[in-house]
């Protein structure tokens, strides 16, 4: 009965969505206050029914409901709660009904928290919040359809896929959606203020939060995706440039350069158009990681449907999306005149070498993730392009990037004299050249990206907090000062410090890391690098719902143990499906990787060790862009609608062409 008042609930949100869509649209028009007034009430609506719908959906799994066909395919009555819940998600129905959820609750949110909007402008941004729910109900309800039951159910179910049944990959999508996402709410706002004609300083103020938001829990996301790919599919990898990485990395660098374009046409109303494209485009981008992940086109460890109907239907709704938003930009684009004139030499010009580093970047990402369909579509060629390609083409960008960070960060507004804003810089610069110089003396023939790597973290660091310094002036109550400083300040100096940390670990990571493969005989210890390694013994035992055969492997250092080791395979009989499961010994500055592989013919066992320094610098990385993003987002200044109140009156409406 519940999972029937989940389709129903499914079905009358989708027809408040059409109501949402239309009706506000047409009274912005009319100037009608009673049928704007519906945007607000129907956004409230259409995300209560959508969430008890999903709550349904969630229901079902819980108590392992094998009528519904969904639940049958993707689950089992011995697999644990944690990852019968995730299984709600783990699959092409129950996450596409994750993703309107959150569209629901991103127009629901800028229903309660968009108070201070003005009226045609916020009855806008609800009704295009809307035509996109409306888009995605509709493929959910007519193509994928989560509530289907079984004439016949089984007495279990299949079982969810294993590479899924883990922590990380439990969490990953939902924070991952509610980036892709949440950067429907910058769509929104771009094409509503392009159908307004009016885009100025209060439009950047309140496009930043939403596009925040969304960039934190995109970078939440990815950093969990990373971390599970790193400790669970037993390759030794933090990244491997795999189609549904770049699917959702493509996205997190258009909205890096959108927060940072939105901050220049808040403080100086320039690059208008542009950072209405990157809205446009950023969003695009998450509906192109969509078609990939679903439509079959591309195949991934990650992809969650292989089905050409639905990829047709998902394009469909990119191609109207997309096509609209880009032709109405098209027509406003040449109305919105940049008021705010810079110098050559000024933060503007760094935000925009910033703006084109990350485009740029993100072009060179796409165009290696859709090669090989184009070589096979066009010249009947059969490519794969890998991470030496992503490597080498994307990596230039990136240096590039992390030596303009601190030299930008420091610039004034407008005009700025190069020598007054390197001065503060000059001894980071010299220190970290230093560090970089040291890391390259004490190495013997590696390569220069580890000392680049040390470097660039060094000098963006070091920098960051320089320049957060100076923000505080001279004088006696100088750190009093500091400790005021706004919480955007705070996040500023922090997310740009976890750019140079993650740069750090990657470098690290893919400059010093030494591997070592061999058939290990119980009991007898050989030699990694600084380590000795030990095989105790190997047994068998039978978890909830998996086999395991378990090394027992003794890690010691200078004669000293250190960690008792237990590298894992595993086999799920359900799905008749293996897995691997690492062994890590972390540490700050290295980790100690270890595979159990199989049995030898002539006895002992393949055992793969990998020492990997600087690897938890990634994640700690991650994790201060994340806690940044959230310091900034604090801010009271950055709340949505906060800069309503600092209304810009000579900002007339641009007259429609």
């Amino acid at each position: 009965m519940i999972t029937e008042l989940g389709h129903f609930a499914l079905i009358l949100a989708f027809m408040v969505a059409i109501v949402q869509t239309v009706v506000p649209l047409i009274g912005a028009h009319k100037r009608w206050p009673s049928w704007m007034a519906v945007a607000e009430p129907a956004a409230n609506a259409q995300f209560l029914l959508t969430a008890f719908s999903f709550g349904a959906l969630m229901w079902a799994f819980i108590v392992s409901d094998f009528s519904l066909q969904l639940v049958t395919l993707n689950s089992h009555s011995a697999k644990p709660m944690l990852y019968k819940i995730s299984g709600t998600w783990g699959n092409h129905e129950g996450s596409m009904l994750l993703w309107v959820l959150i569209v629901a609750l991103f127009g629901a949110m800028a229903a309660w928290f968009g108070g201070n909007l003005p009226p045609t402008l916020k009855a806008r941004v609800l009704s295009v919040q809307a035509a996109i729910g409306v888009a995605f109900f509709a493929f959910i309800i007519f193509t994928s359809n989560p509530f289907i039951r079984l004439a016949v159910p089984p007495f279990d179910g299949q079982d969810l896929n294993p590479l899924l049944q883990d922590p990380g990959l439990a969490f990953h999508p939902p924070f991952l959606y509610l980036g892709y996402v949440g950067l429907s709410m910058a769509f929104s706002f771009a094409v509503a203020a392009l159908i307004e004609g009016r885009v100025d300083a209060a439009w950047g103020r309140w496009v930043r939060p939403w596009t925040l938001a969304a960039w934190v829990f995109l970078t939440i996301g990815i950093a969990l995706g990373s971390w599970w790919a790193y400790y669970e599919l037993g390759w030794g990898g933090f990244w491997f440039w795999d189609p549904v990485e770049n699917a959702s990395f493509m996205p997190w660098l258009l909205a890096a350069a959108l927060l940072h374009s939105a901050i220049v046409v808040e403080k100086r109303e320039s690059l208008k158009s542009w950072t209405i494209l990157l809205a446009i485009l950023a969003f695009g981008f998450s509906l192109i990681g969509t078609f990939i992940v679903r439509s079959g086109l591309l195949t991934s460890v990650h992809a969650f449907a292989n089905d050409p109907e639905r990829g047709v239907f998902i394009l469909m709704i990119m191609g109207f999306f997309m096509g609209g938003a880009l032709i109405l930009f098209a027509f406003r684009a040449g109305a919105m005149e940049a008021r705010g004139v810079f110098g050559v030499v000024s933060r503007e010009s760094a935000l925009v070498a910033n703006n084109l580093l990350l485009a740029v970047s993100c072009f060179v990402v796409f165009v290696g993730t859709m090669w090989p369909l184009v070589a096979e579509m066009f010249f009947d060629r059969k490519l794969s392009v890998g991470p030496p390609f992503f490597n080498m083409a994307f990596s230039p960008f990136m240096l590039v990037l992390g030596i303009l960070l601190p030299i930008g960060s420091a610039m004034p507004w407008k005009r700025a004299h190069i020598a007054r804003a390197l001065r503060p810089l000059r001894y980071v610069f010299v220190l970290a050249l230093a560090i970089g110089g040291l890391a390259y003396a004490m190495q013997s023939g590696r390569s220069l990206l580890g000392p680049i790597g040390l470097f660039l973290a060094a000098w963006i660091v070091m920098g960051t907090i320089i320049d957060f310094i100076q923000r505080a002036g001279r004088g006696p109550d100088r750190w009093a000062r500091i400790l005021r400083l706004p919480r955007a300040d705070w996040g500023k100096m922090v997310a740009h410090a976890g750019v140079g940390v993650t740069m750090m670990g990657v470098c690290g990571i893919m400059a010093w890391q030494y591997e070592d493969i061999r058939v290990a005989q119980f009991g007898e210890p050989y030699e990694v690098g600084r380590y000795t390694i030990t095989l105790d013994k190997v047994s068998n035992y039978e978890g909830p719902n998996f086999l395991s055969t378990t090394g027992y492997i003794t890690l010691a250092q200078d004669g000293r143990e250190i960690a008792q080791l237990k590298p894992e395979k595993r086999i799920y009989p359900v799905a008749q499906m293996p897995t691997t499961e690492a062994a890590i010994d972390y540490d700050l500055f290295r980790d100690v990787y270890v595979v159990i592989g199989d049995e030898q013919a002539n006895g002992g066992w393949a055992v793969r060790t990998y020492i990997k320094p600087l690897t938890n610098w990634i994640w700690i990385g991650s994790g201060l862009m994340s806690l940044g993003g959230l310091l900034s987002l604090s801010d009271r200044r950055f709340r949505v609608a906060a800069g309503a109140r600092r209304k810009d009156k000579s900002a007339a409406p641009v007259p429609a062409e």
